[in-house]
């Protein structure tokens, strides 16, 4: 008995020095968002300071600690920020910056700066429309790979002054962009001036296809509103690749404020509005194949998704069965995205 007994302490004094080990480790931030588990995280800062001087977006230090499925932690000092604009000005919880790239955070610099969306509020109904979020850049990434993937996040917040109650919820991380086109062997273009129909037409079918999909108006590419670009890194003359980013505004998540513009005449996001250019029917038959193809892992997406509601779920399949309809009448696909399409 007192041998096994001491067989069994040297594998616990094992085990905890591998787990030990483990974390020591400078984290990989390509196999971080290749992973699709959801991990925790602890967010310990002075939360009341933070949403009191959103609008300042200026850094503050936080710790925070990640615990993965594989029973790897890591625990460190990081700054956060607020960023973004509508969701800064209206939420209860605005949007997070994590800046890893600290002295203090040594094994999570890899990471680099990583933009944290969360809940509008504390509330279910605010963690269901996260969630769908989440899941409407997990579809777009079965449609292309240049796009930003995402990684969710239970997130435990602790407010260091206790002004605020500790509360739990769900968010995710966003890719950072120069890692996404790096991943694509490319590299983004700023401040550059740049007509939709002067990117690659493709790639500018599959994003006003994709931003019809999910009902969204909300993106621009001239204006780099809610789009990035990236170019291959090898051909400086190479033309521009479009990328969707920040979803939220969509007939897909349907949150209580997103509102259309008036100008675009339609009563609600979730009444969807063709935004991108005319193309033949043969190029948008050969864009349509790809949405065709990836539909049922799409829906197997949406319907085995155990942190969506029953409800959400639902409400999420018929908003694309609406979609699915659409371009598998080659009336409706004229209609909409040849003779009503926009002409500048």
């Amino acid at each position: 008995m007192r041998k096994l007994h001491s067989v069994f302490s040297v594998m616990l004094i094992l085990l905890a020095h591998a787990a030990l080990s483990q974390s020591s480790k400078r984290i990989d931030s390509v196999a971080f968002f290749s992973d699709e588990q959801p991990f925790e995280m602890v967010l310990s800062s002075d939360l009341k300071n933070l949403i009191n001087k959103k609008m300042t977006k200026a850094e503050q230090p936080a710790t925070v600690t990640m615990r993965f499925a594989d029973s790897t932690n890591y625990k460190e000092d990081i700054r956060i920020n607020t960023r973004g604009k509508f969701r800064l000005e209206n939420c209860n919880m605005p949007p997070l910056m994590l800046n890893f790239k600290n002295t203090s955070s040594p094994r999570l610099r890899p990471l680099g700066k990583l933009k944290l969306v969360v809940g509008c509020g504390a509330t279910n109904e605010d963690e269901q429309l996260i969630i769908k979020e989440y899941l409407a850049y997990k579809m777009y990434n079965m449609l292309t790979e240049k796009s930003f993937r995402v990684r969710l996040v239970k997130i435990n917040y602790e407010d260091t002054r206790g002004k605020i109650k500790p509360y739990t919820q769900f968010g995710f991380l966003l890719e950072d962009v120069d890692d996404m086109a790096r991943r694509n062997k490319c590299k983004e273009i700023q401040d550059i001036a740049i007509q939709t129909e002067s990117t690659d037409r493709k790639q500018m079918t599959l994003v006003a296809l994709f931003e019809y999909m999910i009902g969204n108006t909300d993106w621009s590419v001239p204006a780099f509103h809610n789009i990035k670009l990236i170019q291959t890194q090898k051909d400086p003359k190479a033309v521009p690749i479009a990328v969707p980013y920040d979803l939220n505004h969509t007939g897909f998540v349907n949150a209580a404020y997103a509102v259309p513009p008036e100008e675009l005449g339609i009563e609600s996001v979730k009444d969807r509005l063709y935004r991108g250019f005319p193309r033949s029917m043969e190029e948008l038959q050969e864009t349509i194949a790809i949405f065709n193809s990836k539909k049922k892992d799409i829906y197997e997406l949406i319907n085995n998704c155990a942190w969506l509601s029953k409800a959400s779920r639902k409400e999420s399949i018929n908003y694309l069965d609406g979609f699915y309809k659409t371009i598998d009448n080659k009336n409706s696909v004229r209609h909409i995205f040849i003779d009503n399409a926009r002409k500048e």
